[in-house]
């Protein structure tokens, strides 16, 4: 039988290639590459299924913070590298692997578990639910209207080029300002930034990117961009394409005046905004909103609860309400009976046996309405959600979605 563990230091190199192949990546790998992947490797969170000797499936998962509603940040286990060797599908590794990761998460107090999903339908089955959404946009500059004699913010802020070095030491603490306010949004582990600015090479290929920033009228920085662009031209003109790696604001000011600058420099003809959140303000940005194209969206962050109670209480309500929900959890870990009271002033949720249920619902549900961004009256529309009172996924809805749908600018 395959045997599913937790890898040591030593097995990093089995297991890096098990994933390399997973992800049809060349399996070779030189000596650099496999001491920056050590900086990742953490005791008990890497775990392989091996047969004989040869990891032939992986599974990594590391700390993290989710931003709730209303700000507060929630303990969450972080799903990555999950793959399975060709030679070994369809023989429960990947189960045996998320029971393992999942029952040590709860233990440890986890709220949540969260995943960026490759695909679809593999997920649902363990309690995931597609809980944020990514959209990009490619903008056509000639036609957005936008006055080519712009020469900088009209706020009385400023854009400075800036280099990697300047990210790594301006980029964490604004990307705590941003994501504390952004529901869905994560935290990012220490080596990110390294990583993101090539202090620490992951892989070959490795392309510097140009960094800008916005300093608001006080001279503080509210916003940065990475970027990089294509060499394109046509019949002697130019017609290159800026791709935005991302871009974090603490407000539309610092927003605007990002997208204009990108907007703004010679031959650039396109830019194509990267990951967004589905109700960005970005095309509203254009005198002509339709010189921003979708080019791309889907579901994006996954989230899994572990504890229903601290989850429904740790984030915030714009309105007042009570709910009995029956949640069925197949995997044991937080199934049950439970009344939220809720309104603007806190909540309050405590397992509920002998209540009527208003609504059931499964465990992925759950995690799909819990930031906002997904209707309850839907899903019940899908036969995906119960209702035991008539209104009541309506009267959800009143107490569950925001004004704002939630966003994770991340991929991990």
């Amino acid at each position: 039988m395959t045997d599913v563990r937790a890898i040591t230091e030593a097995e990093l190199a089995g297991w890096q290639r098990a994933l390399n192949t997973g992800f049809l990546r060349s399996p070779v790998q030189d000596a650099e590459y496999l001491d920056a992947r050590r900086r990742l490797f953490e005791p008990g969170r890497l775990l392989g299924a091996f047969d004989g000797d040869r990891c032939v499936a992986t599974y990594r998962s590391f700390a993290q913070e989710l931003t709730a509603v209303g700000g507060t940040p929630v303990p969450a286990n972080a799903i990555s590298n999950v793959t399975v060797s060709p030679t070994h599908r369809r023989r429960g590794l990947l189960s045996r692997m998320m029971r393992q990761d999942l029952a040590a998460a709860k233990e440890r107090g986890d709220v949540v578990a969260t995943l960026i999903a490759a695909e679809y339908p593999i997920y649902g089955r363990y309690g995931f639910g597609p809980a944020t959404w990514t959209t990009e946009w490619t903008v056509d500059v000639p036609r957005a209207g936008l006055d080519p004699r712009w020469s900088g913010p009209e706020d009385g802020g400023r854009i400075d080029l800036v280099d990697a070095e300047d990210v790594r030491k301006l980029g964490p603490e604004l990307h705590e300002r941003v994501r504390r306010a952004q529901p869905g949004a994560v935290s990012r582990p220490e080596l990110w930034w390294p990583i993101d600015t090539g202090a620490l090479r992951l892989g070959p290929g490795w392309t510097e990117p140009f960094y800008a920033a916005y300093r608001g009228p006080s001279g503080e920085v509210e916003g940065l961009v990475s970027y990089t662009s294509d060499d394109t031209w046509h019949g002697k003109q130019p017609h290159n394409t800026a791709d935005v790696n991302w871009l974090l604001g603490t407000g539309p000011a610092a927003e605007r005046a990002l997208w204009r600058y990108l907007c703004s420099i010679d031959w650039i003809t396109k830019v194509k905004s990267g990951r967004r959140g589905p109700d960005d303000l970005l095309p509203y940005f254009l005198p002509d909103a339709r010189a921003a194209r979708v080019t791309e969206q889907a579901d994006w962050l996954w989230v899994r609860i572990l504890d229903v109670v601290r989850a429904l209480e740790a984030r915030s309500y714009d309105g007042t309400g009570t709910l009995v929900l029956e949640v069925l959890d197949e995997g044991g870990f937080t199934g049950g009976r439970f009344r939220l009271d809720a309104s603007p002033e806190g909540a309050s949720c405590a397992p509920a046996p002998g209540e009527t249920a208003d609504l059931t619902l499964g465990i992925g549900e759950l995690g799909s309405v819990w930031l906002g961004g997904e209707s309850v009256a839907r899903l019940a529309a899908l036969g995906r959600v119960r209702e035991g009172r008539q209104g009541a996924a309506r009267s959800a809805d009143a107490l569950l979605r925001t004004s704002g749908r939630p966003w994770c600018p991340d991929l991990f």
